[in-house]
């Protein structure tokens, strides 16, 4: 019944949209057993729900190998398994399946950047570095690959202590990931700047009255951890989640997808959202918390870019604690530049917007500490390297949650089995190590003008 069958998959979709996910597996299902064709593809798809949305990652795992078992050279089935298996640190295997792509296609440049991206620093070698090239140097080449491989380069010469042919592999990159969009829109400074202007103006105190809410007992309590992209706030939730009775959420949309449905336009909206659809709000987060860990005392919600949005976070639980990750400026925007972002934050791919949109977060920090002091937690990536044992009790103490038997260097890599679902995959799953606190130092000459630009701003 090819006509109800695509019928199902189309409604699938729909319910996904919906963020109705049960019913979407559902709907999948009766796609699957109604015939239709490629069944590869619906099995993705339900992969994707397990593991992006509802955290069951063996069950992503097992839709993802019933996908290659109807069709054992389905690349896109391939590349998600070898991205599952780097999400819960499984190099061995996801090596595999990426070699496996390599061989049924040895032009799927995105599974050789992705391959030499998780290599540890240690064992980047000159011939995986010269294969980049040669890619590279490949007429047909999409502007998307040549993206992903002139990141993999930059990381590669940057291990070998190549700093200038690894920042003139970074700005090829940068551009091509910019071309790579057709209508690519610039990042523009002064709407930020209005934006941080409306953020400010928008801000209500929190009343005194509200600061304790009721909330069923068995509802896991939020701690959100926000900041700039690579400023360690990955490494902080796994450090938490050492902590007994946390359990890592990563990076939740609940939030982002208020903002842009039911309160849009933000942030003017919020000053009418009544109290009694605030508590409903507050109410279907922790329920969403619970859906991830209903045993768990408190649950992480670690999305960098929650910093545009404390001031709605203290609206709906003003008894929120906010734990803010922050490092040395210059690393922090260099290192930003030397990650492949999504080309929707074009700020991202310049050095001095990076810069202007560092100083624009800081100042809209500085306001959020005074509307909310003792309610914000400075978590710095740089004395925590430096000190671990009391950096993490401070962070402990100021959450109000034990602190593991032991912090040691070591703890901050994830356990095994547990996802991690961020660009700094692998980096996360090592012992705290000091190589990137001050790394700007290697590329001197390249940041000065970063340098002038963010000078005055508290580092």
């Amino acid at each position: 019944m090819p006509g109800v069958a695509d019928s199902l998959f189309n409604l699938a979709v729909q319910q996904k949209q919906a963020q109705q996910f049960e019913a979407a597996l559902d709907s999948y299902q009766k796609a699957l057993d109604a015939g239709i064709a490629r069944p590869e593809e619906v099995h993705l798809n339900r992969s994707v729900i397990y593991a992006d949305h509802l955290h069951q990652y063996a069950a992503a795992e097992h839709e993802l190998k019933l996908a290659l078992s109807a069709n054992p050279s389905f690349v896109p089935g391939l590349l998600n398994l070898a991205a599952l298996y780097e999400d819960l640190g499984d190099r061995a295997q996801a090596g595999a399946a990426y070699a496996r792509i390599m061989q049924l296609d040895p032009r799927c440049y995105e599974a050789l950047a992705r391959y030499a991206n998780m290599q540890p620093p240690a064992k980047a070698d000159a011939l995986l570095a010269a294969k980049l090239r040669s890619a590279l140097a490949d007429a047909g080449a999409s502007v998307a690959e040549r993206a992903s491989l002139g990141f993999a380069l930059g990381r590669l010469l940057d291990a070998a202590g190549e700093y200038t042919a690894a920042f003139v592999a970074y700005e090829a990159a940068n551009r091509a990931s910019r071309a790579g969009v057709p209508r690519f829109t610039p990042y523009d400074r002064a709407a930020q700047e209005r934006l941080v202007d409306r953020l400010i103006a928008s801000t209500e105190p929190v009343r005194s009255d509200a600061r304790i809410q009721e909330r069923p007992p068995s509802a896991p309590r939020p701690i959100f951890i926000c900041g700039m992209f690579r400023s360690g706030s990955t490494l902080a939730e796994q450090l938490l989640a050492h902590c007994p009775g946390v359990t890592p959420g990563g990076e939740l949309d609940f939030l982002p997808r208020l903002v842009a449905g039911e309160l849009a336009p933000f942030p003017e909206t919020l000053r009418t959202v009544p109290a009694g659809r605030r508590a409903e709000l507050a109410a279907q987060y922790r329920t969403a918390l619970s859906r991830i860990a209903p045993k768990a005392t408190h649950v992480t919600d670690k999305r960098p870019d929650n910093f545009l949005y404390i001031g709605l976070i203290k609206s709906l639980m003003p008894d929120a604690r906010i734990v803010h990750t922050l490092r040395n400026p210059l690393d922090n925007c260099l290192s930003i530049y030397f990650l492949h972002l999504d080309q929707s934050m074009s700020y991202a791919l310049d050095l001095i917007d990076i810069g202007h949109y560092y100083r624009q977060y800081r100042r809209l920090m500085a306001h959020w500490k005074k509307m909310f002091p003792g309610d914000i937690f400075d978590f710095d990536y740089d004395a925590l390297v430096r000190e671990p044992k009391s950096t993490m009790q401070s962070l402990c103490d100021f959450l109000n949650v034990d602190r593991p038997p032991e912090v040691l260097p070591a703890v901050a890599a994830a356990a095994p089995g547990r996802a991690v679902k961020t660009a700094s995959v692998w980096q996360v799953r090592e012992p705290l190590y000091r190589r990137s606190s001050g790394r700007a130092a290697n590329y001197a000459v390249e940041v000065s003008n970063l340098r002038d630009y963010l000078r005055g701003v508290p580092g």
